[in-house]
């Protein structure tokens, strides 16, 4: 194993064929930070340059998971101090996603544990999407004030049927097999093999070809394709076909069994300008074309969040003050007006993301 050309929070090293990226923060759950990802990019240079990488493997230290988000405190310190930490990080997050999406070499994210957030915008863009039977995916942004972001909304558009909108507005968990069905992963793992596929991709030919990699992955892979939401694809799909909160809400409502009445109250404790502002979001990442255009979208979105009272409440509630009794402005959906979400959706002119970095 060659010595780390990385090191610190975030370790970079070959090791054999493979580009190793491991997301080094184990006591924060590797949540990233704006260093962090400059340090991927920075990465990703020089494996892309590299002829004796034919893989490059995205992986978290620890036990725990993958990555639990971004580092959600320094955005809070800075948004209370009117600073511009996250006009920066997003704009560099994003376009790393993006990169993500496109890479030329064979990219392989390891989502073993809790995958959250920005954890999700670094390995769910990938071409080779692994999890575990220990897996805990989710966009849980909505409860913070925010919305899923790091391309969140065109993979939560690409879901079948409604299972990204009741993902992406419940913020509820994805285990392995459910990730699978919701297209945010391709293969499960049993975590006990994860070492020995690890190994493997190391020690895989030169020159190897996504095709060699799918291969590889599958021999290791369980096969399982849908877990417990999945089975509730059904309801889930006549309670959330509506493109209004209020509808939706109203359909759980009048469905009246134990689980409708449970998603209602979940919702109920969401941000509702973040349950308007995502639903919006999805929608239209319906009818758009590329991944792209919904990271363009959502720096937009999360530039008018990052200056709103509901992010900064969001976070006190949940990461500061930790009371879980965060107070929304307005408290109801019904309170969210037009005027309120129209910034989230105008164009920034000059300040627009622009994705010009080759891969």
């Amino acid at each position: 194993m060659n010595a780390p050309f990385i090191e610190g929070d975030l370790v970079a090293v070959r090791e054999g064929a493979a580009g190793i990226i491991r997301l080094n923060r184990p006591k924060a759950i590797n949540a990233v930070t704006l260093e962090m990802f400059r340090d991927v990019d920075k990465a990703l240079d020089a494996f892309v340059a590299d002829p004796a990488v034919s893989v490059i493997v995205l992986e978290g230290a620890g036990d725990r998971g993958l990555c639990a988000g971004g580092d959600i405190r320094a955005l809070w310190e800075s948004s209370h101090a009117k600073g511009d930490l996250g006009k920066i990080l997003w704009r560099e997050e994003y376009i790393l996603n993006a990169r993500i999406a496109h890479f030329p070499k064979p990219y392989v994210a390891l989502m073993d544990g809790i995958v959250m957030g920005g954890g999700v915008g670094l390995s769910a863009h990938s071409k080779h999407r692994v999890v575990t039977d220990k897996t805990k995916l989710s966009m849980p942004e909505v409860g913070l004030g925010f919305f899923p972001d790091v391309g969140g909304t065109w993979l939560l558009s690409h879901s079948p049927g409604e299972i990204g909108t009741y993902f992406g507005l419940t913020g509820a968990p994805m285990n392995g097999p459910d990730a699978i069905h919701a297209k945010f992963a391709d293969w499960v793992v049993p975590q006990s093999k994860l070492f020995t596929l690890r190994q493997a991709l190391t020690n895989i030919h030169p020159g190897a070809a996504d095709s060699d990699v799918w291969d590889l992955i599958r021999s290791f892979a369980t096969g399982e394709k849908a877990g417990p939401v999945a089975a509730l694809q059904p309801q889930i799909d006549r309670w959330f076909a509506f493109d209004r909160i209020g509808e939706i809400m109203d359909a759980l409502t009048q469905d009246g069994s134990e689980l409708a009445l449970a998603t209602l109250k979940t919702l109920n404790e969401k941000s509702p300008r973040g349950l308007v502002v995502t639903l919006r979001l999805l929608r239209l990442a319906r009818e758009s074309m590329t991944l792209e255009e919904c990271l363009t979208r959502e720096y937009r979105a999360a530039l008018a969040v990052f200056a709103s009272d509901d992010f900064r409440e969001g976070v006190r509630a949940a990461v500061i003050d930790k009371d879980r009794k965060p107070v929304w402005s307005p408290p109801t959906v019904a309170g969210v007006t037009h005027a309120m979400i129209a910034p989230y959706f105008t164009s920034l002119g000059d300040e627009e993301l622009v994705f010009d970095k080759g891969v």
